[in-house]
């Protein structure tokens, strides 16, 4: 059954071939995700709708915000966030349709239970070039002209519908930003799938501010960012539904869901002090990805910073990630 929303999910948003901001294929996206909040009958965020427009630079958009309330709505909710338009014509089922149905499927389940804080599910729009970094861009919009109040944590996710392209490393998920706060690093670490999906915690400053979650490490909030990395489809017009892995997909809900539940009764207590996460990405690396690089011949352990410095080099410039 999850497969099965998820996969409707995937086809109704990229039928068009098209989200870029603007397009018939962006308002059918917006109209589509506006009618599944409230089919699931979750609250708006702000005010009486779920769409929050805004303009910037002589054009229009609009971010789609709604709301699972806790039982305490003083406390400061979890956000979960993903874009939805796309990088010109294209299905951009990867990026980002896969994130957005994920989205849906962990509201559904996170409306079931109860709990304290609540959980801010959001749909931003304008995240592609030419908005990416700009007033445009619509998580900036959001932090600054629409948020109400702080956020305990942002969750973003951006390119999770598809298998890490080194053999041996396909059901890989990585995931920047425990270095945020203190509580995250364990929160991660508890979090790791027992099968189907593996997970490799690590920094940052690597790769750069890939997506939505820049405003909130800019701002010097606690955040997450998910990611399966680039591949060969990015922003190119074959990324379309029948190159993605749907029990992937199925399995990046799950963990979304179990580190949703751990964050919401968690509380933030500060920026991690240099290197203070080194012993977890290690431990995270050696489990997750060592085995497998040492079938290329890898043969070295991993004990510094510098080693894994090499390590990571050596993911981007060989295999693209």
């Amino acid at each position: 059954m999850v497969k099965q929303m998820l996969s409707e999910d995937i086809n109704a948003l990229t039928k068009d071939c098209d989200r870029e901001v603007g397009s018939v294929g962006h308002t059918n996206a917006r109209n589509y995700l506006v009618g599944r909040l409230r089919s699931l009958g979750l609250e708006p965020y702000a005010s009486s709708a779920y769409e929050l427009p805004y303009s910037a630079d002589g054009f229009e958009f609009t971010n789609i915000v709604a709301l699972i309330p806790g039982i305490d709505r003083d406390l400061p909710p979890l956000l979960l966030g993903a874009h939805y338009d796309t990088c010109g014509s294209q299905a951009g089922a990867d990026d980002n349709a896969a994130a957005v149905s994920i989205l849906l499927g962990a509201a559904e389940s996170l409306q079931c239970g109860d709990r304290a804080r609540s959980v801010v599910i959001a749909f931003f729009d304008a995240e592609e070039p030419p908005h990416f970094k700009k007033t445009s861009m619509g998580s900036i919009r959001f932090y600054e002209d629409q948020m109400i109040g702080p956020i305990h944590t942002a969750v973003i996710m951006d390119l999770v519908g598809h298998d890490v392209p080194v053999p041996g490393l396909e059901d890989l998920l990585f995931i920047l930003g425990a270095e945020s706060d203190v509580s995250l690093e364990g929160i991660v670490k508890a979090s790791e799938p027992e099968s189907g999906l593996r997970t490799v915690p690590t920094l940052n400053n690597y790769v750069g501010d890939l997506s939505d979650y820049r405003i909130f490490r800019t701002n010097n909030r606690p955040y997450l960012f998910l990611t399966c990395g680039r591949w060969e489809h990015y922003h190119a017009a074959t990324d379309t539904p029948d190159n993605l892995n749907l029990e992937k997909i199925g399995n990046i809900q799950k963990y979304l869901e179990a580190l949703a539940e751990r964050l919401c009764v968690s509380e933030p207590i500060g920026p991690s002090e240099s290197d203070a996460t080194l012993d977890t990405e290690i431990f995270f690396l050696e489990k997750n990805i060592m085995p497998a690089l040492r079938d290329f011949g890898l043969s070295q352990s991993l004990k510094t910073r510098q080693d894994i410095d090499r390590i990571v080099t050596i993911l981007i410039s060989q295999f693209g990630l």
